[in-house]
């Protein structure tokens, strides 16, 4: 469990799959992904994200916010999939519900996995990256001082080439800066 000014970022609870399913059925949370997940899809990724948790003893905590809401997404860090160009790596990400966004819960939960991933784990290095249009999600990387370098973009291997969302941008922040 980790602890900010205002959230906990904690583990998962079984209360929290149904307010998950809900956020990952959202096409304004889902906007910059291939598609919103179904219920059934949403309970399989909340398993995964649990069985990493036992497997690793971090990755991509439940985010609650004291006096406001007990679940409000996923701030956490997370291997990246082997077939991405820069993996092996440790990606910072999060997934807050819309109804939450613009009061800086996602740099603020953020920042906290970073000081936990070069603190505790001791990374050199940790990596986010989303598509090229999501101006929201890249304002929060600088935000918690992560850098882009424009060689580094590359497109995602999972989508074609032609996809509106193939398009990826890369940011790094290593453990000096």
């Amino acid at each position: 469990m980790l602890k900010t000014a205002r959230l906990i970022l904690r583990p998962w609870k079984k209360e929290d799959l149904e307010p998950f399913a809900k956020l990952n059925a959202s096409p304004i949370v889902m906007e910059f992904y291939p598609s919103t997940l179904s219920r059934e899809q949403s309970d399989a990724f909340a398993e995964r994200i649990m069985q990493r948790f036992e497997k690793n003893g971090w990755g991509l905590w439940a985010v609650s916010v004291p006096t406001v809401a007990d679940f409000i997404g996923y701030v956490g860090l997370l291997e990246v999939t082997p077939q991405m160009p820069f993996a092996p790596a440790v990606e910072v990400g999060w997934r807050i519900d819309n109804a939450y966004w613009g009061r800086g819960y996602a740099p603020e939960g953020a920042q906290a996995a970073l000081n936990y991933g070069f603190t505790i784990l001791g990374l050199e290095e940790i990596v986010s990256f989303t598509t090229v249009q999501n101006l929201r999600s890249r304002r929060v990387m600088e935000k918690i001082g992560m850098t882009r370098d424009p060689r580094d973009d590359f497109n995602h291997p999972n989508l074609p080439l032609d996809d509106r969302l193939s398009k990826h941008v890369l940011y790094r922040i290593s453990s000096n800066t």
